[in-house]
């Protein structure tokens, strides 16, 4: 591979929590103490609608999903200047559709791949466009087509690319997992004996003793299913989730972690015996929607009434918390041996190292603006942030702010 495409593809984040969904960014040579103003600011975008959407960079250029003129849209962006390249309509505004509260606009970050841009919008409007204008190839209607029932706080996932497939979970009786063929939008295959309404969580795809799987958690149920069949291969009972549950599984050597708000906790199930055994379950990680991430046998993330957390993977141990001062809840991304730590009250970022002996903070700055759309509303500074290419990315609502977090 030629040295200018090993740098592209060095610098590409394709779809939610990166292209292994881990929120492990590759990048190396980052800033490992932040002066107290914080890294330089390069860019801001202003225009990016009502929604939570983390952005996915690839190709040099920037996507993400917001809510402008009463419509769902995917823009894109030039990642160099943050300048609008293009937007298509995707669906409805969600608020049009139904009252959350907590804001509007679609939730779920766009996934990228070879040449597609696939999204959809918080009322299950799935659409795949091409990625260099934003031209429509096909969309399906997640309530309309499969049974799917929209979730209270509208769908939120961002869709699975997986080979030639593309994998959503619309739920219900139809089939909870849907694949498609990514390029025509031809389905493939609903999944059996899975009939679970859709939750907040994305699908995880991983290799279990050379069987191809995708996990997903939904309210009362952990699942994996064949990923050429949509079989159901094994479930695991999650009686503690209620009123939501959206963290995205965690696979790692065997066993799944999953962890869920509202004082339901955490457990881990080990499944390369072809059936979900329980490993631990506690309550020492209650991760509401900040997610987790898991470095060198270690999870970190937000738990309710716990601030920010380590625990042991093996064991499930808390290794140490914080409760400090404007860190009690927030999103956490990983990248070369920090933690970017986004607390969702004061829209302010912390640098922390990633090690279990203790919590050791190296920075942290506001952001430059907040933004006015969440005026009237609960919602507060839900997405996460995402660094890449050297490059920090914060967004509020129509806010986009683009950071150089280089060495």
């Amino acid at each position: 591979m030629p040295a200018q495409d090993r740098a592209a593809k060095a610098a590409d984040w394709p779809t939610w929590r990166g292209a292994a969904r881990d929120g492990l960014s590759p990048d190396k040579g980052l800033i490992k103490e932040w002066p107290a103003d914080g890294p330089k600011l390069l860019w801001s975008f202003e225009k990016a609608g009502k929604g939570y959407s983390s952005p996915s960079i690839t190709g040099g250029r920037i996507y993400l999903t917001g809510s402008r003129g009463g419509k769902a849209e995917i823009i894109c962006l030039d990642a160099a200047k943050g300048k609008e390249l293009w937007s298509t309509p995707i669906g409805v505004d969600p608020e049009k559709g139904y009252n959350t509260g907590w804001g509007g606009g679609p939730r779920g970050a766009p996934t990228v791949s070879d040449g597609l841009v696939y999204a959809m919008s918080a009322n299950g409007e799935l659409t795949c466009l091409t990625a260099d204008k934003g031209v429509r190839k096909w969309s399906k209607d997640f309530v309309k087509d499969f049974g799917g029932k929209v979730p209270a706080w509208g769908y939120s996932e961002s869709p699975l690319v997986d080979g030639d497939q593309l994998v959503v979970t619309p739920g219900g009786k139809e089939g909870a997992i849907v694949a498609f063929d990514r390029k025509t939008g031809k389905e493939l295959w609903r999944s059996k004996g899975l009939e679970d309404d859709a939750q907040y969580s994305s699908l995880v795809a991983a290799d279990v003793k050379g069987k191809r799987q995708y996990f997903q958690l939904f309210m009362n149920t952990l699942a994996g299913v064949d990923a050429k069949t949509g079989e159901l291969l094994w479930s695991s009972k999650w009686p503690q989730g209620r009123t939501a549950v959206i963290p995205t599984p965690i696979y790692e050597d065997g066993k799944v972690y999953i962890t869920s708000g509202y004082g339901a906790g955490s457990k881990l199930v080990k499944i390369d015996g072809g059936k979900a055994e329980e490993v631990w379950e506690n309550k020492v990680m209650k991760n509401h929607h900040g997610g987790v991430v898991l470095v060198d046998g270690y999870l970190y993330g937000f738990s309710d009434g716990g601030g920010l957390v380590c625990q042991d993977f093996k064991t499930g141990e808390q290794k140490w918390n914080n409760r400090g001062e404007g860190s009690q809840k927030g999103a956490v991304h990983y990248a070369d041996g920090m933690l970017y730590c986004m607390d969702e009250e004061e829209g302010s970022v912390f640098l922390v190292e990633a090690t279990p002996d203790g919590f050791k903070e190296k920075g942290r700055f506001p952001m430059p603006g907040k933004t006015k759309l969440r005026e009237g509303t609960n919602g507060k500074v839900w997405t996460h942030p995402v660094v890449i290419g050297g490059k920090l990315y914060l967004r509020d609502q129509d806010l986009l702010f683009c950071f150089d977090v280089k060495g």
